[in-house]
C-alpha cells in the first residue's frame, strides 16, 4: 500500500527485453536505502518487487522483473535510458499519511493533452480510457505517475487537475509535454461501492 506522496525521481539506467522476459532497472537514492531483495517499490505509481539490487555509490541500481501484463498496461513500453520515474517505498505502520491510498495496481494509461503554467501553478489536462473515467470525481483523488492528486474537474473522456511548484520540482511531471503517457489508478473506494451496490441491486431484483 502506498500514499501517492513520491520521495524522489529515479532515472532508467536499462530497459532489456527478450523473448522470455522484460527486466527494467532504475538508479534511486532516497528510496533505495533499506531496499531488500523481494521488497517493493512504486515505479510511476505501479508496484514491483525489487530482484537485483546493486550498490553504485550513494546511489542503488535496482533491477525488475515485468510482467507483460505489467507492460502492456503501463507506460513503461514508452520508457527509455535516462527517462525519469517517481518512486516511492509502501507505508509502514506510523508514517504519516499524507495522501490517498494506492494500490500501485494501474488501472491504465492516459494521454497529457494540455499542461500550462499558470503563475506559479500548473493544469493538467488527461485524456482517459472509459475504463477509468467512470471512477474519476470532481474532488476525488487519482493517482498520476503514482502522484496522489484532487480532480478539479471532469469531462466526458477527460479531466483537470491543478499543480502546486513544490509538485512539479520534485516529480517526473517536471519533464512532461502534451502527447506523454501517464499511468493512472483511481480510487479503489469506488470500485468497492460499485461491485457493492451492483450486487445489491442483483440481489434485490431476485427478491419479490
Amino acid at each position: 500500500m502506498f500514499t501517492g506522496i513520491i520521495v524522489e525521481t529515479g532515472t532508467v539506467e536499462k530497459i532489456e527485453r527478450s523473448r522470455d522476459s522484460i527486466q527494467l532497472q532504475v538508479r534511486a537514492e532516497k528510496t533505495g536505502r533499506g531496499l531488500k531483495i523481494g521488497g517493493s517499490l512504486a515505479v510511476n505509481g505501479c508496484c514491483l518487487t525489487a530482484t537485483r539490487i546493486k550498490t553504485a555509490g550513494t546511489s542503488r541500481l535496482i533491477s525488475f522483473d515485468l510482467l507483460n501484463e505489467t507492460w502492456k498496461r503501463t507506460n513503461f513500453q514508452f520508457l527509455k535510458a535516462s527517462s525519469l520515474v517517481n518512486l516511492e517505498r509502501p507505508l509502514r505502520a506510523g508514517d504519516e499519511f499524507g495522501g490517498h491510498f494506492v494500490t500501485g495496481h494501474i488501472d491504465g494509461t492516459g494521454k497529457i493533452v494540455r499542461i500550462e503554467r499558470f503563475g506559479s501553478d500548473s493544469v493538467l489536462d488527461i485524456a482517459a480510457p472509459e475504463i477509468v473515467m467512470r471512477y474519476v470525481i470532481q474532488k476525488g483523488s487519482i493517482a498520476i505517475d503514482g502522484i496522489s492528486l484532487t480532480v478539479a474537474e471532469v469531462n466526458k473522456k477527460s479531466f483537470r487537475v491543478w499543480i502546486i511548484p513544490h509538485t512539479l520540482k520534485v516529480t517526473n511531471l517536471r519533464k512532461r509535454k502534451a502527447g506523454d503517457a501517464v499511468n493512472l489508478e483511481t480510487d479503489f473506494l469506488g470500485k468497492y461501492v460499485e461491485k457493492l451496490t451492483g450486487f445489491r441491486a442483483k440481489t434485490l431484483k431476485g427478491v419479490k
